[in-house]
């Protein structure tokens, strides 16, 4: 088989080639840096534990005949709304924790 011999590209042919190499090298690099970036964040998602859930059982107790009306969260806290015999009382406790925080009585003016 003979060899086909490929004459020597003309100055403006290097000079293109040597471009078309350099674009290709900053287009791999990009994709491989985007590629480090991806699992870098995925790594640390999957192996941060400042999340993680503790289980925490409580059981919090209401005088006789109280009931609860309502819940809510607002950021960290808990909101219980609890009718005790017809009067309204708020109790606030952190969401993490489940302690108490605060308690709003509400009284009718006599």
């Amino acid at each position: 088989m003979s060899e086909t011999v490929a004459p020597d590209p003309t100055p403006e042919q290097a000079a293109l080639i040597a471009r078309v190499r350099r674009m290709m090298l900053i287009a791999g690099l990009t994709t491989a840096v985007g590629v480090g970036a991806l699992l870098v964040a995925i790594g640390y998602r999957l192996f941060r534990t400042d999340g993680s859930v503790q289980v925490t059982d409580v059981t919090a107790t209401l005088p006789k005949g109280a009931r609860i009306v309502s819940t809510a969260t607002a950021g960290d806290r808990l909101a219980v709304t609890v009718d005790i015999g017809g009067a309204t009382e708020i109790r606030t406790y952190d969401a993490k924790t489940l302690k108490a925080v605060g308690r709003l009585k509400f009284a009718v003016e006599p």
